[in-house]
């Protein structure tokens, strides 16, 4: 089982693409090209930890206009093993998760999880956020800590293991002065 991490997909929101600079020309093609990178990288037998802002609750641009639009789009990611982090938009979209923020260990890191990076902690080493988009993929806080954004448009638009976090991270570090 490997594990697996995700934000801010915003399934069935068309003007994500215009406020974040997406490289799709129609809600349709965002939505399905997100749904295949993650299913062909997730097993089903995997975990993911998705860090907030999944869908829109309905979405007039959205060709078939789910009513249910949270049932709709998580029944085409394979994996069964997905723990949602609640977003600032996922407050009406059905998505049903107490989780506003949680600690893993993970990678030999206990690592702070949060939709928002506002609410990361100079305390861990690593804190996962997504919610700032294309702004940044890595931000320091303080000496010892680091916040590293999820979001998809910072990881070519599909999920991303702890090696690959770490990879990156590595050379952020390394940039650093």
């Amino acid at each position: 089982m490997e594990i697996w991490f995700w934000s801010d997909t915003h399934f069935g929101h068309f003007n994500i693409i215009r406020y974040t600079g997406r490289p799709f020309e129609t809600l349709a093609e965002m939505d399905s090209i997100l749904i295949r990178n993650f299913n062909e990288r997730v097993k089903e037998d995997d975990m993911c930890f998705f860090l907030g802002d999944f869908c829109f609750k309905k979405s007039g641009e959205a060709i078939d206009s789910p009513k249910n639009a949270f049932d709709y789009y998580r029944s085409q990611l394979k994996c069964k093993n997905i723990i949602f982090l609640k977003g600032n938009h996922d407050k009406n979209n059905s998505i049903k998760t107490p989780i506003q923020s949680l600690v893993i260990k993970h990678g030999g890191k206990r690592i702070f999880l949060t939709h928002d990076p506002i609410f990361a902690k100079h305390d861990y080493e690593l804190n996962f956020c997504g919610h700032v988009h294309e702004k940044w993929q890595f931000r320091r806080i303080s000496p010892k800590s680091i916040i590293c954004n999820l979001s998809v448009e910072q990881w070519n638009y599909r999920p991303v293991d702890f090696n690959e976090i770490n990879q990156a991270l590595s050379t952020y570090i390394k940039n650093e002065t």
